[in-house]
């Protein structure tokens, strides 16, 4: 049942602004007050703000969080510092001749980071004080009827109140027994991301996407890297077609990645300047540095949850129903502190979902099963809907379609033939294939390839209908095209 307080929210409500203060000192009362302003805040905040409500927002640190300052943004600058050295080393495939050896300076490329990162946050600033969003500078805390305090910032003491409130405080990353965090030798992301110089030598704790980008770029620039994963694969929830080419090109590489082995601790070099790290069977290696990526947490401590009708389950996710509400009335919680994809795109979805579920309006829940799924590893890796595996297991009839990279004139023009694009779909009683379930793509670009694949299987459409639409030529997207005509009986190229 949808909460809306007498009087509150309604059209009436839409045209209200708050303060054009970015502090306001004294106590206020809001349409919506947001705490926290990574992106499910601040994606919550600008699109209530649009929609004409009065938004309070509280952010301890810079608005923009994790993804803006020590996640997405910062890691795929860095992984396109090593694309761009990969693309000077491989110029004589195309005449272009370089004199001496290629080199990095690290510090340029940290300084190119923060650049960018400073003019993100610089435009979103600009962007909340123009839509009159009231930022407070602290930590929020949540109250009985919606009252959230500040403190310990820039803004002082305040209280603040809404007819709505919007948890949306985040992720940290999880550490493991065993190898605390030193900021020297044991490193999280955050830490890695802030690296002057890259160390000769790395172990990554954890295949995930964030282990694999990482191990991906420092070897693209030079670090000897050994992955361990505990899992039985690297990149859990990735079709395992789509694994087994990452794997490929890892091992053309010489990253190292043992999988179903465990850490079971670390012997520091004496001189400070690197660890012996134990897995597996009595096995070790030793390395300069140890990059912890084995996941990341919610963040949820300070919130003042105990006095409140907010759950929090054993894995510390706070719990919601459907519509993104806590036990607590006219409370929402989004973002990574809910146990939804810890993905940036994902939290701005449910900030907007949020918005307009209390406005009344009705908005259709995220389908958390089809979102988009981008891993920046060389080969980029992207993918929306199911895998052949959990097809199968859904106890679907599926027909499949694989094409590769390497008959793409596109891919051979850039010199990046590794990949493949992937259909799943689902079969019917006569054997031809219908529905889209998923599509999954390893190779170039596909990061940017993966809209027209999202939208065919969110839409539920047809290999039919999808096979009739035209793919401009050459294009890397002309593989999809392919991929999904091949599943009407009849193909082109391939």
């Amino acid at each position: 049942m949808r909460w809306q307080r007498p009087g509150r929210l309604g059209t009436a409500a839409r045209g209200r602004r708050g303060p054009t203060e970015e502090v306001v000192p004294t106590p206020e009362h809001f349409d919506v007050v947001i705490i926290g302003g990574g992106p499910a805040g601040y994606g919550a905040a600008l699109y209530g703000a649009s929609a004409g409500l009065s938004i309070a927002m509280v952010e301890k640190q810079k608005v923009g969080g994790t993804c803006l300052h020590v996640g997405c943004i910062p890691a795929k600058e860095l992984l396109e510092t090593a694309a761009v050295h990969r693309h000077v080393q491989g110029a004589g495939a195309f005449g272009i001749g370089v004199a001496g050896p290629v080199t990095v300076d690290f510090s340029v490329t940290q300084a190119r980071k923060q650049q960018v990162i400073d003019q993100l946050h610089k435009g979103l600033t600009s962007l909340l004080k123009g839509r009159k969003v009231t930022v407070y500078d602290g930590v929020g805390r949540l109250g009985p009827d919606r009252t959230v305090s500040v403190a310990g910032g820039a803004s002082g003491e305040v209280t603040v109140t809404g007819d709505a409130v919007i948890l949306a405080t985040g992720s940290v990353p999880r550490t493991i027994p065993g190898f605390e965090v030193d900021g020297s030798v044991v490193l999280t992301s955050d830490e890695v991301l802030a690296l002057t110089e890259l160390p000769r030598s790395a172990v990554v704790i954890g295949g995930g996407a964030i282990g694999c980008e990482f191990a991906s770029m420092m070897s693209d620039l030079g670090t000897e890297v050994t992955i361990l994963e505990a899992l039985p694969k690297i990149l859990p929830g990735c079709d395992d077609d789509a694994t087994a080419l990452v794997l490929r090109s890892f091992k053309k590489r010489k990253i190292d990645v043992r999988t179903g082995v465990a850490v079971t601790g670390h012997a520091p070099r004496a001189d400070g300047s690197g660890t012996v790290v134990h897995f597996g069977d009595g096995e070790s290696v030793d390395v300069d540095k140890v990059v912890v990526s084995v996941g990341r947490r919610p963040l949820t401590e300070g919130l003042g949850l105990e006095g409140t009708a907010v759950r929090v389950s054993e894995r510390g996710f706070i719990e919601v129903d459907a519509a993104c509400l806590t036990g607590e009335p006219g409370v929402y919680a989004i973002g990574d502190v809910i146990a939804t994809p810890a993905l940036a795109h994902v939290g701005f979805a449910e900030g907007i979902f949020a918005i307009r579920h209390l406005l009344g309006e009705d908005p259709v829940p995220v389908d958390y099963g089809k979102v988009p799924w981008c891993i920046y590893c060389h080969p980029e890796v992207a993918f929306a809907g199911h895998s052949e595996q959990s097809a199968k297991e859904a106890g679907l009839d599926i027909v499949v379609s694989k094409h590769r990279f390497m008959g793409n004139g596109r891919a051979l023009i850039v010199g990046e033939s590794d990949g493949m694009v992937k259909v799943i779909a689902e079969q019917g009683a006569d054997g031809t294939a219908g529905r889209i379930l998923g599509v999954h793509m390893v190779g170039p670009w596909v990061t940017e390839q993966l809209g027209q694949a999202y939208l065919a299987v969110n839409w539920e459409a047809t290999v039919d209908e999808v096979s009739q639409f035209i793919q401009p030529h050459p294009t890397l997207s002309e593989l999809f095209g392919e991929s999904v005509l091949a599943l009407t009986g009849r193909s082109l190229h391939g």
